[in-house]
């Protein structure tokens, strides 16, 4: 791939993995569309997202280029693997190949179910925000990238500026559906209130009495019943409860 044309396909996918303010996000679809960007820039021959959480994963995700051995790779780093090792340092893991590692006893499941698939090296980087560790991005090759002339600094280069952007992604997102999980608590809160002041009034208007009145008969009531105050507000307003009821002992 020429670099030129490469930093260009680079941007378009940065651009993409900034798109995460949308009610239909969807994590797993995104970590696929960017293990996807990381296989078709750097010709790897498949790659996956580990996002991690106290030390454990709690989401894969693969490319959809060989996704089941990208899911399996990932999946057999329970007991060490690049993906937490850069996790836990903070770090990329160089390129390295899998067959030296093995011999090294390096992450000894990993290497021998990466040989089982015919995987020839492999790198992570990080996906952070900031301080905030998130997970990590490992790619399979079928060259370790060592032998180039830059030492593989292109590829891992190239890895961690998608990993980058998705720990923005994702803290966006994150950050975004906080709020609007606040902003539909608001809403709700209010909805209630409007519903409540406007049951007191009917109240207060049949029965001739005063708001404060009408309002504690109205929470007496709730309280006999057990029932939320708001559920009795919506009672009243759609005069599914008598005043008998209400007006009860």
């Amino acid at each position: 791939m020429h670099r030129t044309n490469g930093e260009g396909r680079l941007a378009a996918a940065l651009v993409e993995a900034a798109d995460t303010l949308t009610e239909t996000f969807d994590t797993g679809d995104y970590l696929r569309r960017l293990s996807d960007h990381c296989v078709e820039l750097l010709s790897a021959w498949t790659a996956g997202v580990m996002l991690i959480d106290g030390g454990q994963a709690v989401s894969l995700a693969g490319s959809s280029h060989r996704e089941a051995v990208a899911l399996d790779l990932l999946a057999a780093q329970h007991a060490g693997g690049p993906c937490l090792e850069s996790y836990g340092s903070g770090r990329a893991v160089a390129p390295v190949s899998i067959g030296v590692a093995h011999a090294a006893a390096r992450w000894p499941e990993f290497t021998e179910r990466a040989l089982r698939h015919g995987i020839v090296a492999t790198f992570a980087v990080p996906v952070r925000r900031r301080d905030t560790l998130l997970g990590a991005l490992n790619v399979f090759v079928p060259t370790l990238p060592n032998g180039g002339p830059d030492g593989g600094r292109w590829e891992l280069a190239v890895a961690q500026a998608l990993a980058d952007a998705a720990g923005l992604g994702l803290q966006n997102h994150r950050t975004y559906a906080q709020y609007r999980s606040l902003a539909g608590q608001l809403q709700d809160a209010l909805s209630s209130r409007v519903r409540i002041e406007q049951a007191k009034g009917m109240l207060a208007e049949r029965w001739q009495v005063g708001t404060d009145e009408a309002f504690m008969e109205l929470r007496q009531y709730a309280r006999r019943r057990r029932l939320p105050l708001d559920r009795v507000a919506r009672s009243v307003i759609e005069r599914s409860v008598d005043d008998a009821e209400l007006r009860g002992p």
